[in-house]
């Protein structure tokens, strides 16, 4: 009589977005933000930064924005000539550049601090333009912002990127993921987007979305940390908000 051979089943690797991502999920609290939210923290935790450049600045917005959090900030703007947000600009108080889409037309080991509010999905080459970010970032330099995953076409936008695979192309530039948080989820975005007159939808940036807030009260009663919420969070967004430096 033959013995029983009994099948061995590797083990399964959890490539769950919370284990890839662990490192970088915040846990002191799982609230959805927008890439404000890190102009704030940024700028408070770190009030030697002089400068900064907002990455992709389009009209200019920004610069109100950094002037309320730290009016001693120099602030510089840089985008395409070509750009739609770029050709509506009427500002004249702000310092601005053009670059050919790639190069960033400064010295290396420049800036404290980058901005860049969902810009990289229309960005054509995004690893050679992390590259020049690490390039110009000061040793432990900022890199901060937002980004599509799941936001559907808008204005000549090329890629959706999934949180995991942003953090792989940071890391490949040199760049560290510190930090990542979602924001608006997909659903509320979709609706968001498509009724943007009724000023209901308009308000939900930036507070939590009604998916997200779903997600908080699921995550409640499974007495689940606020790193295992966001993760979940991140699943489902439409962008996400991250916080990138450059080691040394």
């Amino acid at each position: 009589m033959s013995a029983t051979v009994k099948k061995v089943v590797p083990p399964r690797e959890d490539d769950s977005l919370y284990t890839l991502l662990k490192d970088c999920l915040p846990n002191d609290h799982s609230r959805q933000v927008d890439s404000k939210y890190y102009i704030y923290q940024v700028l408070e935790k770190n009030p030697h930064i002089q400068e900064v450049m907002d990455l992709g600045c389009g009209p200019g917005h920004s610069f109100d924005d950094f002037q309320q959090a730290a009016p001693q900030v120099h602030w510089l703007g840089l985008d395409i000539e070509d750009s739609p947000p770029v050709k509506m600009r009427t500002r004249t108080d702000a310092e601005f550049y053009t670059y050919d889409g790639i190069h960033i037309p400064f010295e290396s080991d420049r800036f404290e601090l980058i901005y860049s509010r969902q810009v990289f999905e229309h960005v054509r080459y995004p690893e050679a333009v992390l590259k020049e970010i690490q390039r110009v970032l000061k040793p432990g330099g900022f890199f901060i912002g937002s980004t599509s995953y799941l936001e559907p076409y808008h204005s000549y936008s090329v890629w959706n990127y999934t949180p995991y695979g942003f953090k792989v192309l940071a890391e490949a530039a040199g760049l560290y993921l510190e930090e990542i948080r979602p924001g608006i989820d997909v659903v509320s975005l979709l609706f968001k987007t498509g009724f943007r007159k009724v000023k209901s939808f308009l308000k939900l940036f930036p507070g939590d979305s009604p998916i997200n807030q779903a997600i908080d009260l699921y995550g409640r009663t499974k007495h689940s940390s606020p790193a295992k919420i966001n993760a979940l969070k991140l699943r489902y967004c439409g962008q996400f908000c991250f916080m990138l430096r450059k080691k040394g």
